[in-house]
């Protein structure tokens, strides 16, 4: 679907600046909260004035599917990412259901990596919903390695936090169904790294591309780029 996405983009100063970077893909944040939330004229403005070949990806937590294929359809997404938790309250989770019934849109799933126990894959839970959604009809085209989050914080904290994900972690349990995305506190000096390490087939940052909260810093979009199509031209040469 991609191999380098920029989330969280506000503008379209912004967006532009990330197509012409080399990025392939942009994340338009509609979570409640976040300092990177946009309303549907912003979002529908940025999304018009983007090339053609830049994927446009929702990122929501806990909205009812008719809601999210409205705001796909008025702005152009090309797919949906579910940033919610596994279980929780419907205002911070997304069921597995979720993918068959915003078909005919790809869904990305946001995961994170259970806590340290007896069980060695740290993927378990995140196995058990992409199972569950496949049995539901649907499953997601993509997982999202995000930092993990407490339930008990509010939904515009579920991401962009700029918390590093246990790479070590990441590389010792067995790989996802799907392609996975890497993201949690990637920066320019980690990225390659980070794919180094864990193998992932694509990766996402917002803050670590920030000169302040929403605004992207070009240079550092740039070297971000740099960095991670780098690394994973040296990961296809091993």
């Amino acid at each position: 679907m991609f191999q380098v996405k920029i989330c969280g983009v506000t503008s379209v100063e912004d967006a532009l600046m990330i197509a012409s970077s080399g990025a392939d893909a942009i994340g338009l944040n509609f979570i409640p909260g976040s300092p990177r939330c946009l309303d549907l004229k912003r979002a529908t403005e940025i999304a018009q004035k983007l090339p053609s070949d830049i994927v446009r990806i929702g990122v929501f937590v806990g909205r009812p599917s008719s809601e999210m294929l409205m705001v796909a359809e008025q702005i152009g997404l090309d797919a949906i990412q579910l940033h919610g938790l596994f279980d929780g309250p419907p205002e911070k989770s997304d069921p597995p259901w979720r993918c068959d019934e915003l078909k005919p849109l790809p869904v990305i799933r946001a995961v994170r990596l259970d806590k340290p126990s007896v069980d060695p894959d740290r993927l378990a839970t995140a196995r058990q919903w992409i199972d569950a959604a496949a049995a539901c009809g649907c499953p997601p085209a993509m997982a999202l390695l995000d930092a993990s989050v407490s339930s008990g914080v509010g939904t515009g904290a579920f991401g962009g936090t700029g918390n590093i994900i246990d790479w070590k972690s990441v590389a010792e349990v067995p790989i996802l169904s799907i392609p996975t995305t890497l993201a949690g506190g990637l920066t320019p000096d980690n990225v390659a790294a980070a794919i180094q390490t864990t193998r992932a087939s694509a990766v996402d940052t917002a803050s670590g591309v920030e000169s302040s909260p929403g605004q992207k810093d070009s240079i550092l979009v740039q070297r971000f780029v740099a960095a991670a199509k780098q690394g994973f031209s040296e990961q296809a040469d091993i």
